[in-house]
């Protein structure tokens, strides 16, 4: 009767992964990267889709993390003046074609963006750029994701994560949770449930006890920010999990981190920003689920009044939570008027998947409402 939301608002995420604008900014990638990436079987150029998950998690990273700092140590590894210029022009050239590559994924054109990526593969690798191959790995990797080939996509995380880690980078670093956030949720795609469990688990658990450590660390060591990213980091392992109990029929399970996560986008975000709406309404869809319809009545009913306050992009789906939840109250006057109200949203926004939705709901509604005879 319900539907969780797929928000996305500047920042694209995957619908299975917390899929909203989580606005966390992690470090992707250290400035040193070694170690060897395992084989990964790069799928053909321009290969028929396999169909699309929707949505897509961040492209981690600016281009400008590229720039190297000219430190003294550094100077002592640089090779020869002709050397470097060959390294800086294939660097360029490299960023060139990630530039490309991103805007390809923007005008929705994935196999052109593959090929592009492939180009800037082979070019990393030839010039031993070790940053540029992990950070392509990645972009290959969310690319595979949103075209569904998941298979391939779970190589590519793991041949991007064995760069980082085999440059030192630790386990509890929030580009490596980015990296098994995304892992999870492959499992959980795939119903590997044990792992996708054992994924979404050592996200959280990993992140909150970084958090505990941090706490006494002083801001000129680690600024606020930098904790802040954490904490939003944090909520969306727990948004991403919640979803994934909530379809699981866990609901009592899915409630408490629906709670946690709305409590950091609370705090930090605040009670008018965009996810902590959606949070609210599908926290009330955990509540629903379980049969606590006073209680996902008040959350979505202050989901949907902030919704329209503040013109949100998904008020239409806000709205048809809250007309599932009034129809399950047997409120099917105001369930009406609700899911109408929702209908004219979702066709100014041309949301072909919730106008069928609702149009179903109407009907079954309808139903519900006849007398009997």
């Amino acid at each position: 009767m319900y539907r969780l939301l797929s928000f996305s608002l500047g920042r694209d995420l995957l619908r299975a992964v917390g899929r909203r604008c989580w606005v966390c900014r992690a470090h992707v990638l250290p400035v040193r990267v070694g170690g060897r990436a395992p084989e990964v079987a790069v799928p053909p150029s321009r290969v028929a889709q396999q169909g699309r998950v929707s949505g897509l998690l961040p492209l981690l990273a600016a281009l400008a993390w590229f720039s190297r700092p000219a430190g003294a140590e550094e100077e002592k590894e640089r090779p020869g003046a002709a050397a470097q210029g060959a390294a800086d022009e294939a660097e360029a050239e490299i960023i060139l074609l990630l530039k490309r590559a991103k805007l390809s994924i923007m005008k929705d054109e994935p196999e052109e963006a593959e090929l592009i990526l492939h180009d800037a593969l082979r070019l990393a690798y030839q010039s031993d750029n070790k940053k540029a191959i992990t950070y392509t790995y990645d972009l290959m990797a969310n690319l595979a994701f949103i075209r569904g080939q998941l298979e391939n996509a779970e190589k590519l995380f793991k041949a991007a994560m064995s760069y980082l880690l085999g440059g030192g980078m630790q386990q509890e670093d929030n580009a490596i949770i980015e990296i098994s956030l995304k892992l999870a949720s492959i499992y959980a795609a795939q119903n590997r449930h044990e792992f996708a469990l054992a994924g979404y688990e050592f996200c959280i658990s990993t992140l909150e006890e970084k958090i505990e450590r941090e706490k006494e660390i002083a801001e000129d060591i680690l600024s606020v920010d930098e904790k802040a990213n954490t904490h939003l980091l944090l909520g969306m392992c727990l948004d991403a999990y919640a979803r994934y109990l909530l379809l699981s029929k866990y609901p009592s399970r899915a409630q408490s981190m629906y709670e946690k996560a709305l409590r950091i986008s609370e705090e930090i975000l605040g009670e008018t920003h965009p996810q902590t709406i959606v949070l609210m309404s599908d926290l009330a869809t955990s509540l629903d689920a379980q049969g606590h319809l006073d209680e996902a009545c008040f959350y979505v009913q202050r989901a949907s009044d902030l919704a329209r306050q503040t013109e949100h992009p998904e008020l239409h789906m806000v709205l048809s939570n809250l007309a599932a939840i009034l129809m399950h109250r047997e409120r099917y006057a105001q369930a009406k008027e609700i899911y109408q109200e929702a209908l004219k949203q979702a066709e100014l926004k041309r949301d072909e998947v919730s106008i069928q939705h609702i149009r179903e709901e109407l009907a079954e509604l309808s139903r519900k409402s006849r007398p009997l005879t």
